[in-house]
């Protein structure tokens, strides 16, 4: 596979110092965005990041967002062929835009619990090498809440079911939200709560300062580093900025760009 170029997020990440692509392990990254700066870049860089850690490693990827065709033509400009790794059994994607999302109550928590059958039925079909190295990612929890018909304690059960899957097999659990989209009472209540469960939250936003040219938004990494809780600080904090290239995202810290 062709090497990975290390930059500020995967620093931010804890993949510093390291020549080879490693996986995050048994951790829940949450991707926080807003309507004026998309962090859905974020999740490219972590499906590929994830499908280059290992020849056996696996993305299991939950859509509510864009059909397959948008995902493989984004990351095929980043040098990941999705389509590929599809057909290789390694990279597992869940079309929920074509689903039939149920009406309301039970048939509602059904649904979540099929959806989560199917995740945890690809995990245990999967060779005993690529158990251990499995990614869960979705896109995203705003309109995941929206087929669950607006419960929050639908979807946070459901969140929570996944992140068992994070000991029982090692995997990654990554899930992006755009958390300024509903303004209603209950909204806030989820992020709270994802925001608590998150091992790193990443947050991607605009410039204090407003726009620029060459300045597309901010990144924020709280990495709380709950693999190692003896250490004298536990969260640690990472701000920089990003400007969107053609085929990648140049990251860099405030000040250090003409």
């Amino acid at each position: 596979m062709e090497p990975h170029a290390s930059n500020l997020l995967d620093e931010a990440l804890g993949f510093h110092g390291h020549d080879k692509p490693r996986r995050l392990g048994p951790r829940f990254v949450l991707v926080e965005d807003c309507v004026e700066t998309s962090g859905a870049f974020v999740l490219h860089h972590l499906v590929k990041r994830s499908l280059f850690s290992h020849p056996s490693s696996v993305v299991i990827f939950v859509a509510f967002n864009h059909p397959f065709v948008h995902y493989d033509r984004v990351l095929r400009k980043l040098g990941c062929n999705l389509a590929a790794q599809r057909d290789n059994s390694r990279f597992f994607f869940i079309d929920m835009l074509m689903s039939q999302c149920p009406d309301e109550g039970k048939l509602a928590q059904n649904w979540l619990i099929v959806l989560f059958e199917k995740i945890e039925g690809v995990i245990s079909s999967l060779h005993p090498d690529s158990k251990k190295l499995v990614t869960i990612m979705i896109d995203d929890v705003s309109l995941f809440q929206v087929a669950a018909n607006g419960s929050s304690n639908d979807v946070l059960d459901f969140l929570h079911y996944c992140l068992t899957l994070t000991s029982e097999f090692d995997a990654t659990f990554v899930a992006l939200d755009h958390k300024d989209i509903y303004l209603d009472g209950e909204r806030p209540i989820l992020i709270l709560e994802m925001e608590h469960l998150a091992d790193i939250l990443i947050k991607a936003e605009p410039l204090v300062t407003g726009l620029a040219k060459d300045v597309h938004g901010q990144l924020t990494v709280m990495n709380k580093e709950t693999q190692n809780p003896q250490i004298s600080s536990p969260i640690k904090i990472r701000n920089f900025h990003f400007r969107i290239k053609e085929n990648g995202i140049e990251y860099f810290y405030p000040g250090t760009k003409a």
